[in-house]
């Protein structure tokens, strides 16, 4: 059993079907929509403001979430919202942004506090977006910091859809044939 933390009397809550390997840790005020899958070694805090992950949403290994706290400059602070089929690669660190729907973010990419990025963008492999980047739908950004490179295809785009697909199956054999010894 994954590792979910209360923290101020608020716990994670998990929707239906959804996988978090036994190696996460989720503390706080954290909600993980129906088919959503959290993988190996990811570390989620909702201490100091809230995480939403949506559905179909895949976290990959050793992923890093975190959000900035309210305060008297920014009375929101800066939560955490990752929207519907996202799929976030390996070794990537969200804080305090906005991620919306059908979008991949490569691995080890960096995303800071503010930063919203509209739906069907593919983020590439070690990108930084600095604070308060707005990535416009339908392109590719890479760089650090992350530049707009070009439109994406029709075929990136069907593909946004297709990876989210691919890991709520993986999720799905997971949760029927994963034994832990």
């Amino acid at each position: 059993m994954a590792s979910l933390r209360s923290y101020k009397g608020i716990s994670p809550k998990l929707g239906e079907r959804v996988f978090v390997d036994e190696t996460s840790i989720l503390v706080g005020d954290i909600v993980l929509d129906d088919d959503a899958s959290v993988w190996p070694l990811v570390a989620a805090r909702g201490d100091v403001n809230h995480i939403r992950i949506g559905k179909r949403t895949n976290i990959q290994d050793g992923t890093v979430l975190h959000v900035t706290h309210k305060n008297s400059e920014n009375p929101d602070g800066y939560p955490l919202i990752i929207g519907d089929d996202v799929t976030v690669g390996h070794k990537v660190m969200l804080h305090g942004c906005e991620i919306c729907d059908r979008v991949l973010v490569g691995m080890g990419a960096i995303i800071l506090d503010g930063v919203i990025v509209e739906s069907e963008v593919m983020i590439g492999a070690g990108s930084l977006v600095p604070p308060g980047k707005v990535l416009e739908s339908g392109y590719l950004y890479v760089g650090s910091p992350v530049k707009k490179a070009r439109p994406l295809s029709d075929k990136e785009i069907a593909f946004l859809q297709r990876s989210a697909n691919n890991y709520v199956q993986n999720k799905d054999d997971y949760l029927n044939h994963v034994i832990n010894l």
